[in-house]
């Protein structure tokens, strides 16, 4: 690395910002210094290594054919220092961060706090819930649960939950179901950004080739439960939206009949990262609560299966 000692970092900083953002002007604000001083770090830059980066036209600095390679990499490097610099800003050991989908932390997650705050007094939890994924390398994320198939890149992807769908409904319209094929008069309340559709659990309940009457629709899945504990109809949902509310008798689960998707619920870690005692501690806790909740749903939907 001895050969950036001939390249001031300055210039290098003002060669990937003109050419990522297109423009001397752009440059300049966003590093906080006039025009001018971004131009004469570039041309002291390009005497520094020998080559012309832009080229100038009417129209301003065009990357020349050795500077677009020279430009990407650039970028690359100091995207990384970036995130070195926030890993190395990360104020609060005691604080841990997770990235998770709004519908599981309202609905499972955040209502088991109290009990992660008893055993582990000394962890802050911190939730950032979004649908986004985030990179735990890149961001002050420590630990993200999302729901897929594992497979996402870059990221180590570890299985808590292979998700399972069932139908649930009000307990008043559970009482008009005695055969699985009593559903398909029922308005069905859709989830339209879920990953997975109706016939999945047709194909499981012996059902092949019928479809369901459709009702209302909603983009979050929280607000399809909410319809559906109204008395709106029936939807196809999985445990972690589910068991709290079956557990309530705010919802029935009609038959004992559960449809694997393919798709499960995944911690997300950094890559070729050893997770830290804080994060640990949290999927070791998690882990715990999680299989006494579906402990608890087994028991509740099989009762129902009997009634």
């Amino acid at each position: 690395m001895r050969n950036l000692n001939t390249v001031h970092m300055n210039g290098l900083r003002a060669l990937e910002a003109v050419g990522r953002l297109g423009s001397l002007q752009a440059a300049a604000d966003e590093l906080g210094v006039s025009v001018g001083a971004i131009s004469q770090q570039v041309i002291k830059t390009e005497l520094q290594l020998g080559h012309q980066i832009f080229e100038r036209t009417g129209k301003g600095l065009v990357a020349t054919e050795i500077g677009l390679p020279v430009l990407a990499r650039l970028t690359d490097g100091i995207q990384k220092l970036a995130e070195a610099v926030t890993l190395a800003q990360r104020r609060d050991n005691n604080c841990l961060t997770i990235s998770v989908a709004p519908v599981f932390a309202s609905r499972w997650l955040v209502r088991r706090f109290d009990s992660f705050a008893r055993e582990h007094p000394e962890i802050i939890l911190r939730i950032d819930a979004t649908m986004r994924l985030i990179d735990p390398a890149s961001s002050d994320i420590d630990l993200g649960i999302r729901v897929g198939e594992g497979d996402w890149p870059d990221v180590n992807s570890e299985l808590i939950l292979a998700q399972e769908v069932y139908p649930v409904c009000a307990p008043q319209l559970a009482e008009k179901l005695k055969t699985p094929a009593d559903i398909l008069s029922m308005p069905a309340v859709i989830d339209d950004r879920a990953m997975f559709k109706w016939d999945v659990w047709l194909d499981a309940a012996g059902l092949q080739g019928t479809e369901i009457s459709q009702g209302h629709v909603f983009n979050e899945a929280s607000l399809c439960l909410d319809a559906v504990m109204a008395g709106q109809g029936v939807m196809l949902a999985w445990q972690t939206l589910t068991a709290d509310m079956i557990a309530e008798g705010r919802l029935a689960a009609p038959f004992n009949i559960r449809a694997r998707t393919g798709f499960g619920h995944y911690f997300i870690t950094a890559k070729g990262v050893r997770d830290s005692r804080k994060v640990q501690i949290f999927k070791a806790w998690l882990k715990r609560e999680l299989a006494k909740s579906m402990a608890d749903l087994h028991t509740r939907l099989a009762a129902f299966n009997m009634c």
